[in-house]
């Protein structure tokens, strides 16, 4: 065979290798589709039967349930079944409390449930953890329940009970069939991703040794991977698997990850300051990076201690030299590398032993880790939820002095659009979608009322009509792009069939109930793109004024936190940076390099309060020059200035205080390689 076969042939084998991944991929994923639809619909079905077996008014809200908290996967499942709970509880209490207190003013009545669920909305918005679901759900349930009580107010506990029993039975029915027909355990996703998230931080690394070319926006990546294990760990202790991730474990890891990617920059900005080195250190680099990209078996552990050992040794022998600022560039780079090496060892003795009940050996347990720190920005919040009340109340008012019969119907809606898509950047794209998924929703409602229930004759002929749609819409809902066209699907059905213990269907209540629907949709569309939409630019200048700020803070010695978490709250703000980038136009390396190095400003800052012990004049400068707009070259002069004081470094708290700065003044330099905007 000569060499082109040969090439043709490795060419075709690439190419059938990747089809046949895709294709399996594809398959696995219609697999655990069609699962969970198939899931979903036998416990939406056991609920309706049951909630009309004990005589409740609306049975329909059963089945709407068990779609609302239906998850792929047993752990999301549940946590999100014991939230909506908690949330309708809460939301029908509330509102039991509201209707009858205001039962003579039906404005100033619309007036404050309209603020209860923005303010249950507000509250969703800075929680930022699936935890957020209970606010959401004390939200619109209010909105539900008590917007139709405003005319009838004396049927309000009624109600508010009724509407609490059919939710719980959906709530039941879903949580039984997701926890024990062919459970999906969100343990291994979280076990996948953190394997794939070590090994792209390894290789990063090595990447960065090796003086490849920055790869765009990998910083941002990692924080996304982060951000999403977070998403996944929540779930994890309602996942009722065998063994699942230890807390502490997963505290301590995401600790290690979010260091290890400021020291790979500190690493990056040493290697480019240094373009010829000593041999003993190219030759540590060297071993380090092959060590990085090897395997993670116990011969890897025994090369981790080797290097370990020599880093250590290099790092006590050059520390006793430093004299000038190479010196201590030098010496810096040295004790991160050990830094780097110790980290990816821990992050490997966290990894194997993360689904151990035992605390992990080594400095892996600790009552110092903080895990995931989330940004909170109470502004932004209150800007939505001001924008949701105005959008709600604007609706009420139309409803009330309109006269409109079925307006309750559309104000109702209209409170669970501004709440359920009130956490969305911009939310419009994602209601017509919805809207798109009810007008099937509207047609198949009508085929059935009109054409097929007519003829339904018992519960199992009503399971088997049903069957084909919700099948096929349950499968669409287990898909993120299909989501919520879906669930357009899945819940208008049950309400525009106006299932119960006996066939009633009405023409014209269908349709007067499709316009309601589509005039709430339209309204919440128009009403949120012009008062609680986000530009992507906008929310993108937010969050690095916001870095900024901080950075202020610290400087003033305002800033209570300490470093670590700094460091994650940091990451957490690289992961909110990155989806709305795609929006955007900014340039990802552009954003990537504001945001770390704000991030490293504010470590700088931290340590440098720390090790200046003698309250150095020098230093409140170089902090004023740091808050207001000045020339790199200054603040660059002003570090030279302040270093050449401190050297000769003779003892241990005057290296690290050397070394402090040697981290600002490599940021600082950094800054001068700023990529250019795309704007």
């Amino acid at each position: 065979m000569n060499k082109t076969n040969v090439s043709h042939f490795h060419f075709l084998h690439a190419i059938s290798h990747r089809l046949h991944r895709a294709a399996t991929t594809t398959l696995l994923n219609d697999a655990s589709a069609l699962i969970y639809s198939a899931k979903s619909f036998i416990a939406a079905m056991l609920a309706y039967y049951i909630a009309l077996s004990i005589g409740l008014d609306r049975p329909s809200w059963a089945i709407i349930t068990v779609y609302i908290v239906s998850q792929t996967s047993v752990g999301a499942s549940l946590s999100r079944c014991l939230y909506r709970l908690a949330g309708t509880v809460v939301g029908a209490g509330m509102t039991v409390l509201i209707v009858p207190t205001f039962v003579n003013m039906p404005v100033f009545c619309s007036v404050i449930l309209a603020a209860w669920i923005t303010f249950c909305l507000y509250l969703s918005l800075l929680e930022r953890t699936p935890r957020a679901y209970s606010f959401v759900l004390a939200g619109y349930t209010a909105s539900l329940i008590g917007f139709p009580a405003v005319s009838d107010p004396g049927a309000i506990f009624h109600i508010a009970i009724v509407r609490v029993q059919e939710i719980i039975i959906g709530i039941f029915c879903a949580a039984l069939i997701h926890r024990y027909v062919l459970p999906a355990r969100i343990s291994a996703l979280f076990n996948s991703k953190l394997s794939q998230t070590l090994q792209a931080a390894r290789q990063r690394v090595a990447d960065t040794l090796a003086r490849k070319p920055d790869a765009v926006s990998v910083p941002l990546h990692t924080a996304l991977a982060l951000q999403f294990l977070q998403g996944i760990s929540h779930h994890i202790p309602y996942d009722f698997a065998l063994s699942v991730p230890v807390r502490q474990a997963r505290k301590g890891i995401h600790d290690r990850l979010a260091r290890l990617i400021i020291v790979n920059c500190e690493l990056h900005d040493r290697l480019v300051l240094m373009p010829v080195m000593p041999a003993d250190m190219q030759t540590l680099l060297d071993d380090v990076r092959t060590w990085l990209v090897g395997n993670n078996g116990r011969a890897g552990n025994n090369a981790a201690e080797s290097l370990k050992k020599r880093s250590e040794q290099l790092l006590c022998r050059y520390a006793t030299q430093v004299l000038t600022l190479d010196d201590a560039l030098q010496v810096s780079l040295v004790h991160y590398l050990a830094e780097a090496i110790e980290l990816v060892q821990q992050c490997g003795r966290l990894s194997d032993a993360i689904y151990d009940t035992r605390p992990a050996d080594g400095p892996a347990e600790t009552n110092t880790v903080k895990g995931y720190v989330f940004h909170r920005d109470a502004l932004s919040a209150f800007r939505s939820a001001l924008g949701a009340f105005s959008i709600i109340l604007s609706g009420c008012l139309v409803w009330i002095f309109s006269g409109w019969q079925d307006g309750v119907t559309a104000v109702s809606l209209l409170g669970v659009f501004c709440t359920l898509f009130g956490s969305f950047d911009t939310p419009a794209p994602h209601i017509v979608k919805y809207i798109i998924g009810s007008v099937w929703g509207v047609v198949l409602s009508l085929i059935y009322s009109f054409a097929l229930l007519p003829q339904v004759s018992n519960f199992t002929v009503l399971v088997a009509v049903f069957a084909p749609v919700y099948l096929f819409a349950g499968s669409l809902q287990a898909r993120p792009p299909t989501t919520f066209m879906a669930m357009g699907i899945t819940l208008t059905l049950p309400i525009l069939c106006e299932l119960g213990a006996h066939y009633s269907g009405d023409f014209s209540v269908a349709v007067n109930t499709a316009i309601a629907l589509f005039f709430s949709a339209g309204f919440a569309v128009v009403g949120m793109s012009l008062l609680q939409t986000i530009q992507a630019d906008t929310a993108v200048n937010r969050l690095l004024k916001l870095c900024q700020r901080d950075i202020r803070r610290s400087v003033k010695g305002v800033l209570n936190i300490d470093e670590t978490h700094w460091t994650n709250m940091m990451i957490d703000r690289a992961a909110l940076l990155l989806p709305r980038l795609q929006r955007s136009g900014r340039s990802p390396e552009w954003a990537q390099h504001r945001l770390l190095h704000a991030l490293r400003v504010g470590l700088s800052v931290m340590r440098i309060r720390r090790y200046d012990s003698h309250k150095n004049p020098g230093i409140t400068e170089l902090f004023t020059l740091l808050v207001r707009p000045a020339d790199t070259g200054i603040l660059l002069q002003q570090l030279a200035t302040l270093m050449e004081h401190s050297l000769p470094a003779t003892d241990e708290p005057s290296r690290q205080y050397v070394f402090r700065l040697v981290d600002l003044y490599c940021v600082i330099r950094n800054q001068n390689r700023e990529p250019v905007d795309d704007q």
